[in-house]
Order: C-alpha cells, then structure tokens, then sequence
C-alpha cells in the first residue's frame, strides 16, 4: 500500500555542475537527512561509502523495473536534491531499489529513501531500505557544453570526458552533437556522441607525432558522451535509436545529429556489466535524430574505365565451423561466415554491391587464401546478377602464408589482362615481411577499346591490432599505432618493386590500390609519395576523406595511389560511404540473437566494414 503525503512542492533550477539553490528544509518531524551533495561528494567515490542515509529529492528519471514503462530499466530511479553551488559536487544520485520496488514512483516526484552508501562500479548509488513519497517538484536540467573542461581516466586506462561533477544529475547537452560510434547499437543499446562534428583519427590530418598525438587524444575524448538506451539487458529489441528519426524510412548513421538531447547522466558500462566504462546519457525525453549524412545512391561513372578496390571483411568460401582448416597449409582458423545462411547473406551483399559498381577491375581485399573457390565463388555470384561471363578473375592460386590473400576481378568485355600477373613478397624484397603483410598481387590490363595499359597493384599491409614489438617495431604512441615501421618498410619496397616494371608492361600507368593498413599522413603512404605516387582520396576529397571507423574516429584505411603518368588520366574518385557509417546490426553476421529480419541482401549499405573506393579513368594509349 502506497501513502501518497503532499508536503512540500519544490522547482529546483539547475546551474553549472550543481542543481541550484533552495530554501526546502526537511517536514517538522522527518528524519534528518543528508544532502545529496554530501553523499558525492568533490572525489570519485562518495565520502560516506558503507554508510546509512536518508535523503530527499525530486525524482528526475524514473528507470525502475517492474512499473509500467518496461522501455527504461535500470532497477532505479535518479533523485535530485537542493544544491550547495559548488560546481565540483553533484546534486543527484541513482537510487538502486531493485526488480521488484514496493513503491512505485514516477518522475517529479518528491521523495525521501533511506539506504545505503554504495559505489557500483564507480558510480555512487543508494541502496534503498525505503523509498516514501512526500511531494512533487520540478527540476531543470543543468545545461552542459562539450568538450568537458577536463577528462579522466576509466579504469582500463581510456581517457574519457571528466562529467563526475554532474553524475546523477538531470542534464541537458545544450548543442548540437555527432554520432561518432554506432559498435554496440545493438548489443549494448549506444550510441557515442560527439562534439564539434565528425572525429577523425589523428594521422588522417597530422603527421606522426608523439606530443601531438596525445593532446588529440585528449581532445577527443573530452568531446564524447555514451547515449544509451536506458536498459540493463543486452541485446534488447527492438533496437532503440536505429530508426529514431525525423525522417521517414530513417536508419541511423554515424555523422548524424542530434539536438538538445535531455536525461539523467551515470557513470557505468554498457548493458550487463560489459563494454565502455564511462558517462552515458539516459534519456528522460524521446531522442531523434537529423539525417545530415544520408545513405548515398551509386556514384554515377564519369570516364571510360572504373577501377574499384574493396576491402571484403573476410569472404571466406569454407564456413567458420571453429576448425583451424583454412590458409594454404590448412591449419590456420577460418572468418567469416559461421553457417551457410549467414555466407549467403554476406555473398548477396557484395554481389549487390559489385553489381552496382559496375566496374571494369576490381580489386578485392580480405578473401579467403585457397586455390580459386573464394573468387570463383564471387565471380559466379555477381556474373549471376550482371550476365554469365562478364567478370573474370586473374587466376593466382594461393598467395603467401596467411588465411587472407588479394585478388583482382575484371569485366572481360571491356579489358583483359597483359602477361602474367607479378608477386611481391619476402622472396622479392626482405624488407616486405610476408609474415606480417600480405604479398602484392600486381596484373597489367589492356583497355580493348583503345589498347591502353594499365598496371594495378592490390596490397593489404600489416594490420594495427596485434604487436611487432617482438620485430622492434613497437607502438610508439605517434598516432601511427602497432607495426608502424613494418607498414613503412613494405610500402617503401613496394615503391622500388614497382619501378622495375614486375609485369613488363612497358607502360608507367601504375595504380596502386587496397588497404595498406595506414591513414593518409603515416609513414607508409609518406614513403610510396616519395615513389613518385599521389594519393588520390587526399588529392580529390582532401582530408575529409575516410573508409573505416575505429573506437568512434573516422579514417582513410583504404587508398588509391596514382604514378605522375596516370594521374592526368583520372577523372574523378569516390569514397562510396555505404558501410564504415552503418551499424554492423545491418550486416550479414547472425550473432548475438539478431533478429534475421533487419538485413536486406537487396541493398549495398553494411556490405562490410570497410568503404569501396572508386577511380574513374580516361586511359589513354
């Protein structure tokens, strides 16, 4: 039984990091109580851990489980109390009564909870032995503006923006913010903001510097905040905020907007326990989102032969069973596709894709290292889309040492290939370390319109996610991450492979296209420029450019390079953003329960994690 007592009506008017000021003094009778303020605290933790309390405050976002809102479940309620104007303290707190509260509450009410002092995972909570009803108030949001005056450190060592000051609080972001990172939309029900537009990773605009690189990591992370979607579970349906537009058939993206977002800010990780330890939004109003960067249609073609290079993320024609029996010896671990439903939604996604390039080479990166099922199977798939015959595929057999390898596709009616196709690895090269990066696939094409030559070199280098400091080649904290100088060092003998003409050609058209694993001002692109190679992407879209997203920063991984005597032969380059934007929820993969329903094979969007870049020619002979 609820008793529903009005003795007091408060509004309280949030100001900076504190909730404002009041004359409301406990009812003639009540307990004594503490302050919110007292109970955070100026530090990390609360000063009275351990400790039993009573306080009072207007509710400011009512999360409890078990009411009739079963959208926002936290096992809580946030409460805000009278403010002490001290901007390093808080006003709120996060009420913890469980999954089955006695009272129920709803925001604007006023209430008093007795309980205990916890720090849950660093967020200071009261634990309830009760919860009564005393009134109703109001309260105003205390506006923030990013980036935040400070950040700190989570405990995985992350900076994240220092937001302690208004943890519990009901604020507002008084701006308008990006989507950044869209990772754990559906595992984790987020969505990271940011500040001041789209983030871009350090080296897609600065060269390789140590002092530099750490205020830009700074910098970034104090313009961030976690939206999340209010949940404990993970994997919640529906999926909230990916449809939450303002525009019909919305599907949300990263460099998106959003306006005014309103909630009540915590500090905890992503559903379950599990993810970014760090300040998340939970949202007292309804968000919606701008479409500022809407899913682009296929870019039309403006010279006379289209060169496409696409990294596949991992096509692989043997299915992911957990057996170490793919890579040309047959004892390395296979990726990709975990069943034959999930392989056929990801070949219907890049079959859809290529389809709509309707390109004359196309260079793909991250294909299953075997004899010729993985091309043949990709080659049958778009010519079972386009026309029988109309793609080939250079014939290499394996490649290298890896479970990957790069492969070329070519329309037969509009070029063919010149001689035999050339191979750089260690053999070539000792500075190009095949154990690290994949070995270049280089193939002359001759245009049968105007027999003009055209070499292209697909190369995918050495990757930043594992180490090479067992190589001396260590993270030197510059921007460029892992195996920065082992990238270097395969590009600069890539550079000087080339100039002896692999394939006798005779031509100097050269292009070099694939993922070398670096952003457009690292080492590795700085060494194939000193070849004598522009950079396509930089030269025509400038440092806008990107093709992959990773921890919420935005960057060129994918490059084309052109030789001095190309490069008036070029008509236009496209970065076609149909995958690096969306959330991998839209993708081929079934993991984590996912509702098979959200993917459609029909359209390009989510094809991979990477972005197809796009070169138009006028080949001349």
């Amino acid at each position: 039984m609820h008793y529903y007592v009005i003795l007091m009506a408060v509004v309280l008017a949030a100001c900076g990091g504190s909730g404002g000021t009041s004359n409301n003094l406990p009812p003639t009778g009540s307990p004594a109580t503490t302050a919110i303020y007292a109970v955070q605290g100026s530090g990390a933790a609360s000063p009275l851990v351990g400790q039993a309390v009573t306080i009072e405050g207007v509710v400011v976002g009512d999360f409890q489980d078990g009411d009739a809102d079963d959208s926002q479940n936290l096992s809580g309620f946030f409460i805000q109390g009278t403010s002490d104007d001290d901007s390093t303290t808080s006003d709120g707190v996060f009420v913890f009564d469980g999954s089955s509260p006695p009272v129920d509450i709803t925001s604007g009410d006023l209430v008093r909870v007795t309980g205990t002092v916890k720090e849950y995972f660093g967020e200071t909570q009261i634990l309830a032995d009760s919860v009564v009803i005393i009134g109703g108030g109001s309260i105003l949001p205390a506006p923030i503006i990013l980036p935040a005056a400070a950040t700190m450190t989570n405990s995985d060592g992350v900076l994240i923006a220092d937001l302690e000051h208004y943890e519990g609080m009901l604020v507002r972001f008084a701006q308008s913010l990006t989507v950044s990172r869209l990772r754990e939309l559906e595992r984790y029900g987020e969505v990271q903001l940011s500040a001041d537009g789209r983030q871009y990773s350090f080296a897609n605009r600065n060269a390789p510097d140590v002092v530099a690189y750490g205020a830009h990591i700074e910098a970034v992370a104090a313009r961030r905040v976690f939206l999340d979607d209010g949940l404990r579970t993970s994997g919640a349906t529906p999926i909230r905020y990916l449809d939450a537009g303002v525009t019909s058939g919305y599907s949300i993206r990263i460099g998106d907007e959003i306006s005014g977002v309103t909630g009540a800010l915590r500090f905890s990780r992503g559903s379950g326990g599990s993810g970014t330890e760090t300040y998340r939004l939970m949202p007292t109003m309804e968000p919606s989102f701008d479409s500022i960067n809407p899913r682009p249609l296929a870019p039309t073609v403006s010279g006379a032969l289209r060169i496409v290079s696409f990294n596949l993320d991992n096509f692989f024609s043997t299915i992911d069973t957990g057996a170490s029996i793919c890579g040309p010896a047959g004892d390395d671990n296979c990726r990709g596709a975990d069943s034959p439903e999930e392989f056929s939604r990801q070949l219907g996604k890049i079959v859809t894709v290529l389809s709509m390039l309707d390109a004359d080479v196309i260079g793909v990166v991250e294909l299953e290292n075997n004899t010729s099922a993985s091309l043949n199977g990709l080659v049958n798939g778009v010519n079972a889309v386009v026309g029988a015959d109309t793609y080939a595929y250079v014939d290499t057999g394996t490649i290298g040492r890896d479970a990957i390898k790069v492969g070329l596709l070519y329309k037969s009616s509009t070029v063919q290939s010149e001689g035999p196709f050339a191979i750089l690895d260690s053999s070539v090269d000792p500075r190009f370390d095949d154990s690290r990066s994949r070995p270049v696939l280089a193939q002359t094409f001759r245009s049968i319109a105007n027999s003009a030559l055209l070499t292209i070199a697909v190369n995918h280098l050495k990757s930043k996610s594992s180490s090479c400091e067992s190589s001396g080649d260590p993270d030197l904290g510059d921007g460029q991450s892992d195996c920065g100088a082992t990238r270097a060092a395969a590009a600069t003998a890539l550079g000087d492979w080339l100039a002896t003409d692999p394939t006798s050609s005779g031509d100097a058209d050269i292009l070099i296209i694939g993922d070398p694993n670096a952003h457009t001002h690292e080492d590795a692109i700085t060494a194939l420029i000193a070849a004598g190679y522009t950079d396509l992407a930089e030269s025509v879209i400038g440092s806008d450019s990107y093709s992959f997203e990773y921890e919420g920063q935005s960057g060129a991984l994918d490059h084309a390079l052109a030789s001095a005597s190309l490069l008036p032969q070029v008509v236009d380059v496209v970065e076609w953003h149909i995958s690096a934007d969306e959330p991998r929820v839209r993708d081929y993969d079934l993991e984590f329960g996912r509702d098979p329903g959200l993917f459609d094979a029909s359209t390009p969007y989510r094809a991979s994690d990477h972005d197809p870049i796009i070169i138009d020619l006028d080949l001349m002979p």
